[in-house]
């Protein structure tokens, strides 16, 4: 009983999504919850059924005991057929094994996901603010801005292209 109550509490929806895991996944995991629950209730209706069959009850209300004698007989002789059930629990088996690649192959994408925001958070905390920052040190990290400023002043040109469309007029004369 307290196994059907933690499935209850679980909020599988949140699980998948936590999880990061693909749809084809989140659908065969649905499925298979869908198929246990079903198989459950069979069970549960099965198991609410009585088990044994009162043979005098009906020797007592039918006039032809033979009948009777006759079920008594086939309830004796009955035997279960018995299923190869081996095809099955390989398919669970494949099932399962795809199940758990594709659990490691997420969990293998989630850490590298991890690291590189790790990594981003490290690069962040570590960031002098923008302050601090000099025109070298722009220079530095884009060389590119270096060299189109470089390029400008051989040309004389003193104003950035579109800076006044943008920004308007800051000159006070």
């Amino acid at each position: 009983m307290a196994s059907k109550a933690a499935v209850a509490a679980v909020d599988f929806a949140r699980v998948y999504a936590s999880l990061g895991l693909g749809k084809e996944t989140v659908a065969a995991l649905q499925a298979f919850r869908k198929r246990h629950g079903d198989a459950q209730q069979v069970h549960a209706q099965l198991e609410a059924q009585p088990k044994t069959v009162d043979l005098s009850y009906y020797r007592s209300i039918l006039k032809n005991k033979a009948v009777v004698d006759d079920a008594e007989k086939l309830l004796k002789d009955f035997k279960p057929v018995s299923y190869d059930v081996s095809e099955h629990l390989k398919a669970i088996e494949t099932f399962e094994a795809k199940a758990v690649a594709k659990a490691k192959e997420t969990a293998d994408k989630i850490d590298v996901e991890l690291k590189d925001l790790q990594a981003t958070l490290a690069n962040i905390e570590d960031a002098r603010p923008f302050e601090d920052l000099t025109a070298d040190d722009v220079g530095a990290a884009h060389p590119r801005i270096t060299e189109a400023v470089e390029n400008m002043l051989k040309k004389g040109k003193w104003t950035v292209p579109g800076y006044k469309e943008k920004f308007g007029e800051l000159s006070l004369m």
